[in-house]
């Protein structure tokens, strides 16, 4: 039991959760199309976060051409490569299952206000562009090495058979 603790541990994020429930976050998912990358910007509402650990994960709800839509995201994912929060809610539910039924402007939560909280975000934001450009830089210099690693192999090809 102790061997699973240990390689959770070692998965998951350090800065993956800078924000709470309530917030309206962009979610930056990885999107991977046969061979192509691409980021998806996901903007919605946190509606809950729910399980500990490595299994943790977070629902974000939007609205799309007036229908909602909710995904829920792995907390620890290495799809997701950031969490930025772009407005910070004040609310008094942990769960915030009751905006299913809302429409229009009762849907929406009321901002957090401050210098304090604009604060905090701005630092959680920056640690979550931190660590995305961290591990940008480790993709980058992965596929930079496979790159060099398939160029190399036809050349040692080419001379085996001479």
């Amino acid at each position: 039991m102790d061997l699973i603790r240990t390689i959770e541990e070692k998965q998951k994020k350090p800065d993956a959760e800078n924000f709470k429930v309530g917030d309206m976050v962009k979610v930056y998912f990885k999107i991977i199309e046969g061979k192509a990358e691409r980021i998806q910007i996901y903007e919605g509402l946190v509606l809950c976060i729910k399980n500990t650990g490595i299994r943790k994960t977070f629902t974000v709800r939007k609205t799309s051409y007036g229908v909602g839509v909710e995904r829920v995201f792995p907390m620890n994912s290495p799809r997701v490569i950031k969490v930025e929060v772009t407005r910070p809610g004040k609310v008094r539910r942990a769960k915030l299952y009751y905006i299913r039924n809302k429409v229009g402007d009762g849907a929406k939560i009321k901002e957090l206000l401050g210098g304090k909280v604009a604060a905090e975000v701005a630092a959680a934001n920056a640690a979550a562009d931190a660590a995305a450009a961290k591990e940008e830089a480790a993709i980058k210099a992965e596929a930079k090495a496979e790159n060099a690693a398939a160029a190399a192999a036809p050349k040692a090809k080419a001379k085996a058979k001479k």
